[in-house]
């Protein structure tokens, strides 16, 4: 599966070796907060996922994709 990752977030002038993060990686750490308040106040039940850990992620990554479905909309 090929995620739109939105480009560099972060680039490094003058050197292609390095993009830096992703714009998709850049969303999802912002929406971390908002996420593990999601969990703490129930909105997502944990037994989909080995850990809570893995939930917050899944769920910080969705925000993320929705955020740069909503820019290319």
């Amino acid at each position: 599966m090929n995620i739109e990752d939105g480009g560099s977030a972060f680039p490094e002038p003058g050197n292609a070796q390095c993009g830096g993060m992703s714009l998709r990686d850049y969303f999802a750490a912002q929406a971390l907060p908002t996420a593990w308040t999601a969990f703490a106040d129930g909105y997502f039940q944990e037994d989909g996922w080995d850990s809570i850990n893995e939930g917050v992620a899944v769920c910080a990554y969705q925000m993320a994709d929705a955020m740069l479905a909503a820019r290319s909309a």
